[in-house]
C-alpha cells in the first residue's frame, strides 16, 4: 500500500493557534533538535520503533524509517496569539525553558510573529489579550483566518499544512442545533452565535481550508456533526480533544493494570497545582468544568463498572485543579487510590507526579501535526481515531460511542494503522507460538 501515500517531501508548515508555554516550547525544541542541542524525547515519530513481523525476525525500525513522515528539518512554524510578542519573548515569559537555552535559539525563534487572533473575553474570561481581530461577525473573522492561512502558506513556501489548538481551555459548551448540520453552524456564524466559541472558528477555517486538525483543549472545536461533516466532505483528517499528558496519563497507565488483576478501587482523588495561563484560565469555575468533564471520562471507559460491579461500580472519583502561581509551568498532579483485594481488605496507592506541562505537552504537539499530514497524504478523512494515543477525551467515528482510553490499547491501535497504511501484517499477539 506503500504507493498510495503521497511524497512526504516540501515544507509541512504547522499552525498553532496559541503561541504560548506549549507552542513555544514546541518551536524551540525542534529548531534546538535540528541544531544539535538536544533529543526529541518523548515524541513518537522521532524516537519511537515498530515492531514488524514475529518477534524471531527482531525487525524493529525507528517509526520514521518504517513509513514517510515529514522531516522535522522541512517544519516552519506559525500562529496566532492574544499577545504581540514574537515567540522568543513569549517563551521567555512562559518561563519554561532556561534563557540560555533559548538565547542560543533567539535570532529563529524572533523571526515567527504572531497573526492576531480571534478571541472573545467571553469564553475564557481571565485572559485580558489586545492583539484581536475584529469583524461584525464571525463568518468575517473566519474568513480572516482563511486569508492568514493562505498568506501563510504562499509566504513560507509551503507544500503543505497543519493546524493544532495550543491556546486555552474555553468555557464548557453542550452540542445545541447550530452544531448539527454545516449549513446551520455557518449560518450560526453570520448571526455570532454564542454557542460558537473561538476555538471552533479556527477548526471551520482550517477544514475549510483543507487543512488538518487538531483540538489539545476540552473544547467542543471540532467535535462537533457539522465539522466531523464537513472534514469528510473536504476529505480532511481531524482529531482531539485535550492532551494527555500530566495527571491523566498516569491513570491511563495505573487503571488498566488494577483491572487486569481484578483489584477493586473504592475511590481515585486527584488534585493538581500549577501556576501558569491554563491554570489562570481554569481557575475560573466555569473553563473548569470544560477540563473536569475531561479528565472524570477515563476511568468510567477504562474500568467498565456496569461490567464489572463488585470491583467498581461504587468507585468515588473526584477531580480538582489549582491555580498556584509559585509553580509556574512546573504542575503537580498528586492522586490517592483506595484499592481493595482478596477478602476486600484495603490498600493504597499514592502518586505524586512532579511533572513539567510544557515538556509533556510539546512532543505530543509535534507528533500529531505529523501524523495528520501523514493521514491528509494518505487519503484518510474525519475523525482519525487510531490517534487517541495522545488524548484525555478523544473524538469517535461514531456518535454517542464511548472513546477508547487505555493507554495500551491506544497504542497498539495506532501502531496497527501503520503496519496497515504499509501493508504489513497486523500484530494482535493472539499467535499460537513463541515466534508470533
Amino acid at each position: 500500500m506503500t504507493n498510495e501515500i503521497k511524497s512526504a517531501d516540501g515544507k509541512l508548515g504547522i499552525l498553532l493557534p496559541g503561541l504560548g508555554a506549549v507552542a513555544t516550547t514546541l518551536i524551540a525544541g525542534v529548531y534546538a533538535v535540528n541544531k544539535g542541542i538536544s533529543k526529541p524525547i518523548g515524541s513518537t515519530t522521532q524516537m519511537g520503533t515498530i515492531r514488524l513481523g514475529k518477534r524471531t525476525e527482531k525487525r524493529n525500525p525507528l517509526i520514521k524509517d518504517f513509513i514517510p513522515l515529514a522531516d522535522i528539518k522541512n517544519i516552519v512554524f506559525g500562529g496566532w496569539d492574544l499577545f504581540e510578542d514574537n515567540v522568543y519573548e513569549s517563551a521567555l515569559n512562559a518561563g519554561v525553558l532556561e534563557k540560555t537555552t533559548l538565547d542560543m535559539l533567539k535570532p529563529e525563534l524572533e523571526a515567527i510573529k504572531p497573526m492576531k487572533a480571534v478571541f472573545d473575553k467571553n469564553y475564557v474570561k481571565k485572559l485580558h489579550g489586545t492583539y484581536v481581530k475584529e469583524g461584525k461577525t464571525k463568518m468575517d473573522l473566519a474568513d480572516q483566518l482563511r486569508q492568514d492561512i493562505r498568506d501563510f502558506k504562499a509566504k513560507n513556501n509551503c507544500d503543505r499544512l497543519v493546524m493544532v489548538w495550543c491556546g486555552s481551555t474555553e468555557i464548557y459548551i453542550e452540542e445545541t442545533t447550530v452544531h448539527k448540520t454545516i449549513e446551520s453552524l455557518e449560518e450560526g456564524l453570520r448571526n455570532n452565535d454564542v454557542n460558537i466559541p473561538s476555538s471552533m472558528i479556527y477548526a471551520y477555517a482550517a477544514i475549510k481550508e483543507g487543512i488538518p486538525y487538531a483540538n489539545g483543549a476540552p473544547n467542543l472545536s471540532a467535535d462537533i456533526p457539522a465539522l466531523v461533516s464537513l472534514a469528510k466532505q473536504n476529505n480532511v483528517p481531524i482529531c482531539g480533544k485535550d492532551f494527555k499528558t500530566g495527571q491523566t496519563l498516569m491513570k491511563t497507565i495505573i487503571a488498566p493494570g488494577m483491572k487486569t488483576r481484578s483489584l477493586g478501587i473504592a475511590g481515585w482523588f486527584s488534585t493538581n497545582i500549577l501556576g501558569n495561563r491554563d491554570g489562570e484560565v481554569l481557575d475560573d469555575p466555569d473553563n473548569f468544568k470544560t477540563k473536569e468533564v475531561s479528565k472524570l471520562g477515563v476511568l468510567e471507559e477504562i474500568l467498565d463498572p456496569e461490567n464489572n460491579p463488585d470491583l467498581y461500580k461504587d468507585l468515588y472519583h473526584k477531580v480538582r485543579i489549582n491555580y498556584y502561581p509559585p509553580h509556574g509551568d512546573n504542575k503537580e498532579g498528586w492522586d490517592n487510590i483506595d484499592i481493595f483485594g482478596w477478602m476486600g481488605y484495603r490498600m493504597q496507592i499514592k502518586v505524586d507526579f512532579l511533572c513539567r506541562d510544557s515538556i509533556l505537552a510539546a512532543p505530543l504537539v509535534l507528533d500529531l501535526a505529523i501524523f495528520l499530514d501523514l493521514a491528509s497524504r494518505a487519503g484518510m478523512s474525519g475523525v482519525q481515531e487510531w490517534l487517541s494515543f495522545y488524548f484525555k477525551s478523544p473524538q469517535e467515528k461514531i456518535a454517542g460511542l464511548k472513546p477508547m482510553h487505555d493507554i495500551f490499547k491506544q497504542e497498539m491501535k495506532l501502531k496497527n494503522t501503520l503496519r496497515h497504511l504499509k501493508g504489513e501484517e497486523l500484530i494482535t499477539h493472539l499467535g499460537l507460538d513463541y515466534e508470533d
